[in-house]
């Protein structure tokens, strides 16, 4: 299978991406979705709009600033490139590091539970992330390397493993499990962004070890390193939280 074209359509003169396409979808439904559900959670939905505002331009750039800091030897204060957010090079844990510095200071503003928020919120953001992969494969990025698996993908003359298809369809499948499974059960407040927070990260550190682009620390990739840190802590939280519940 080969990556079609990552132009989608021109207009005005300008070459409108699927990359963009598909990550500007994905936050449309993920802000829909959150925006319905948000009274359940005893948030207003004006509150989500106000959070919707400021997350989506934080995000964006937390999770480019985040690539390049990563691959400053490519970018190298390179303005042109740095800017240049069309052609791919997102990081996903930059843009939840600044969606989730966001989230913090509206929840102080308006006064609303930041865990609350954040079980609104996060299932919503495995449906955006399983969306928002099929970016990668218009774009022949993020992929892995060499396979002669039946759903291979071409890119750069060769069959390589299609590790954003593996991604989405774990994300939706998270996605899934919490808005229809977990949330009719959710007994503490925090319980379900803490299982998207281990689920995601399990999932990323079996990914990551196939993808040949990956952002290194040392000889470490740090989506992995960072992975493992975000297991570790959201499994201690959730044990945490649940005691303190069964307690109360």
């Amino acid at each position: 299978m080969r990556a079609p074209d990552p132009i989608a359509f021109t207009l005005f003169g300008m070459d409108v991406r699927w990359y963009g396409l598909l990550i500007g979808t994905g936050f449309l439904l993920a802000i829909l979705l959150s925006y319905k559900r948000a009274p359940k959670y005893g948030i207003k939905e004006d509150h989500v709009l106000d959070f919707a505002l400021f997350m989506i331009p934080a995000a964006i750039i937390g999770a480019r600033a985040y690539y390049v800091i990563f691959n400053w030897d490519y970018y190298g204060g390179d303005m042109a490139r740095i800017l240049d957010i069309r052609s791919g090079g997102l990081a996903i844990h930059g843009g939840l590091i600044a969606g989730i510095l966001v989230a913090i200071a509206v929840c102080k503003y308006h006064k609303i539970r930041i865990l609350d928020l954040a079980d609104l919120c996060f299932p919503t953001v495995a449906l955006a992330q399983s969306i928002g992969r099929w970016g990668n494969f218009f774009n022949s990025e993020a992929h892995g390397g060499p396979t002669d698996l039946p759903w291979a993908i071409y890119v750069d003359g060769q069959y390589v493993h299609p590790t954003f298809l593996y991604e989405s369809i774990w994300c939706f499948a998270l996605f899934l499990f919490l808005m229809f499974y977990m949330e009719k059960r959710r007994t503490f407040s925090g319980q379900l962004a803490l299982l998207y927070g281990m689920l995601y990260s399990l999932e990323r550190i079996f990914v990551e070890q196939l993808r040949t682009d990956s952002l290194m620390i040392g000889p470490f990739k740090q989506a992995q390193v960072l992975s493992f840190c975000v297991i570790v802590l959201c499994a201690a939280a959730y044990v945490y939280l649940q005691r303190k519940e069964r307690k109360r």
